[in-house]
């Protein structure tokens, strides 16, 4: 989301606070109003890349704990584009080692501890408009950063589905399945028939034989 908040003149410089935390956003609009630059407001590390292409801002206050991309990355991105990035970190005390190994990657200006107060900004302001200092991180950025590349299939070698299983049913004639014929059991129940009819006849006339059936 990113939310602007204009001073009356239109020449002043532009400051764009990068954080998601809504007390810090609230906090840096009104120092850097104070001093009359003109606000812009962004919570999210990769927009914040697109609006500094936009803006082309003289400052970016860039928090470090930021989502989809983290303030570091971020400052990255915005050095590789325009080389003259003036970018100032903040962050919470506990994150100090953090913040100085990225202020000294991506050549920032500096960096302030949360929350910011006046007297905070006022120490470091000589910082704020004093020289930019070389990004060696910028070297890195393509291994701690890889842009994942699109992979386009040729027309010629586009994978081919593996084939379902076709069974008889599934063969069609004129559009119609074919019907699957089940073999016939006649043939079988008339032998049994002529089998059992065959072993009457055959008992009965060794019966009659032995004298033991009275026609």
């Amino acid at each position: 989301m990113v939310r602007v908040s204009n001073v009356s003149d239109e020449e002043a410089p532009t400051v764009l606070i990068v954080d998601n935390n809504k007390m810090s956003l609230h906090r840096l609009t009104n120092l850097f109003r104070q001093r009359e630059f003109q606000v812009e407001v962004c919570e999210d590390g990769d927009m914040a890349v697109d609006e500094y292409i936009r803006l082309d801002p003289e400052l970016v206050v860039l928090s470090l704990d930021i989502p989809t991309l983290d303030g570091h990355l971020a400052a990255l991105e915005m050095r590789e584009h325009g080389k003259d990035s003036r970018i100032l970190f903040s962050a919470p005390k506990r994150q100090a080692r953090l913040a100085k190994d990225a202020t000294h990657s991506a050549g920032a200006i500096g960096w302030i501890e949360k929350p910011v107060t006046a007297s905070a900004l006022d120490a470091i302001w000589s910082l704020v408009l004093g020289p930019i200092p070389d990004a060696p991180g910028l070297e890195d950025l393509d291994s701690i950063h890889p842009v994942e590349e699109m992979i386009v299939i040729e027309k010629d070698e586009d994978p081919q589905p593996n084939p379902l299983p076709i069974t008889l049913s599934a063969l069609p004639i004129n559009n119609q399945p074919v019907p699957i014929k089940k073999k016939s059991t006649k043939k079988k129940r008339l032998a049994i028939v002529i089998i059992l009819f065959s072993s009457i006849i055959g008992a009965a006339g060794f019966a009659y034989q032995s004298g033991l059936l009275d026609l």
